[in-house]
């Protein structure tokens, strides 16, 4: 990643030798466009996916570069509408206003404020040992995360907000990894946690949406609560918690830099802490009840971004706004273009189809359970993971219906798996975590790779043990 990344890396590096991974990328490309099985319109785009996506795992050069060859070779093959289809995505524009919302939640002493409250509320002994304040921080941050997910309904939006308090809070440690661990476990907590409840993660509410219009079959918030919370929700969390532990927790007792409790004072919150915690909460309102009034998360961002920098009553000036990173839009961009060009060659419906056609008709609920694992997981590696539901769900709703398979474990299952990811190109949480430049992409893919993992192999098949014993 750039340089300028808040924490410089320390013997990682997501940089191969310069001309390796374009030259693979390219390779792979051909090969794909020459000897693919598919029709013309469907191999070309299916080329420019591989070619973006093995330099985005590998990152030989910053993920926006990548992004724009990606957009300008759509272009060039496919239209110029396609190729900017991304950036009329609410979710891009979202991340945009999201960014704003980040700047100015800094800017005003909002991130500072909880890290100094964090400092004045540890106990002697978490104060005095970095260890202990990592895993008292990181506990309470993650449960914390959690319990957000059922307030704020959207992923990104918490993410965002998250971010710039996190990265805030790092600055008690003097290591890195214990600093990168504090950013990312709350936020991997905060997303895939919301798998638990439907309402926290955009996937959950395509999934269902589609399985009511396609079936008629209507999945209640309290009984998605009921079956995924335990083992979806509150499970991933204790796995994200563990997993940050083994990874990134402080090898030096001494790495901290927080005062003792007899040490601490009363802390002193400015107007603008205030102010910018009041237009945080205006914006988690509006979140909140998006049942009555139906506007997309962007609103509710934007309304917190206007009032953050509105004259006399904002708490940032306006050129603030030079100082935050857009760059990170040309990814979304590049993404959603991607994920709308493979649907539109018909490579997604044709991947899905063939994948499912290897299913007997009699199936089970158990294999038939770890098959929409499966092809979930398989198709997300060339489109993201909102896209894959669009075009998996009504295949399952109908291929359910015909094999006698109940559909709410299923439906429930394919949003499981859809917010399980390997690679930060395939999500956009992911992306924007990536944005924030706090990580390079070889280790948010490392965090999330080892969660995806732990997740595949432990959760799922308690999760369809649980399914097992009451359909």
């Amino acid at each position: 990643m750039s340089d300028n990344s808040r924490w410089s890396a320390v013997g990682v590096s997501g940089v191969d030798p310069t001309w390796l991974s374009p030259l693979f990328g390219a390779l792979a490309a051909v090969a794909v466009f020459q000897f693919a099985p598919l029709a013309r319109d469907a191999s070309t785009m299916l080329a420019i996916t591989v070619f973006c996506i093995m330099l985005w795992v590998r990152s030989p050069v910053e993920p926006w570069f990548t992004a724009l060859v990606g957009i300008g070779l759509i272009g060039v093959a496919f239209s110029p509408a396609l190729a900017l289809s991304g950036f009329r995505s609410p979710a891009t524009w979202l991340v945009a206003v999201g960014i704003l919302v980040g700047e100015a939640s800094r800017q005003s002493g909002l991130a500072g404020l909880v890290e100094e409250l964090a400092r004045t509320r540890m106990s002697d002994a978490a104060s005095s040992d970095a260890t202990t304040a990592f895993r008292y921080l990181l506990v309470t941050s993650c449960l914390a995360s959690l319990a957000l997910a059922v307030l704020i309904p959207s992923s990104l939006v918490r993410v965002l907000i998250l971010g710039p308090i996190l990265l805030s809070l790092g600055d008690l440690f003097t290591e890195r990894r214990a600093k990168i661990g504090l950013f990312l476990g709350p936020l991997f907590a905060t997303f895939y946690g919301s798998s638990g409840v439907l309402t926290g993660s955009l996937a959950n509410i395509i999934v269902t949406g589609l399985v009511e219009s396609a079936a008629g079959l209507s999945i209640s918030w309290t009984e998605w609560l009921r079956w995924l919370a335990p083992v979806m929700g509150l499970g991933r969390v204790l796995v994200v918690i563990g997993v940050t532990y083994l990874l990134y927790r402080p090898r030096d007792a001494d790495a901290l830099d927080a005062p003792k409790r007899s040490e601490s004072v009363g802390v002193n919150v400015t107007a603008e802490q205030a102010r910018m915690l009041v237009f945080l909460l205006v914006g988690v309102a509006i979140w909140v009840t998006d049942f009555a009034h139906g506007l997309h998360p962007l609103f509710g961002a934007l309304v917190v971004a206007l009032l953050a920098f509105a004259p006399k009553i904002g708490v940032v000036d306006p050129d603030a706004v030079g100082e935050a990173d857009f760059s990170i839009l040309f990814f979304f961009g590049a993404i959603f273009a991607i994920a709308a060009g493979l649907q539109q060659t018909g490579f997604t419906n044709l991947a899905a189809e063939t994948l499912l056609s290897q299913l007997p008709t009699d199936v089970s609920l158990p294999l038939m359970l770890v098959f929409v694992v499966v092809i979930s997981q398989l198709l997300t590696l060339v489109m993201e993971g909102l896209a894959v539901a669009s075009v998996l769900t009504p295949i399952l709703v109908s291929f359910s219906s015909t094999v006698g398979v109940p559909l709410v474990p299923i439906a429930m299952m394919e949003a499981v798996a859809l917010n399980t990811y390997f690679f930060p190109y395939q999500s956009a949480v992911l992306v924007a975590i990536l944005g924030m430049g706090a990580v390079d992409s070889v280790e948010l893919t490392r965090m999330s790779s080892a969660i995806a993992v732990a997740t595949l192999l432990l959760l799922v098949p308690i999760q369809i043990g649980v399914f097992l014993m009451f359909f």
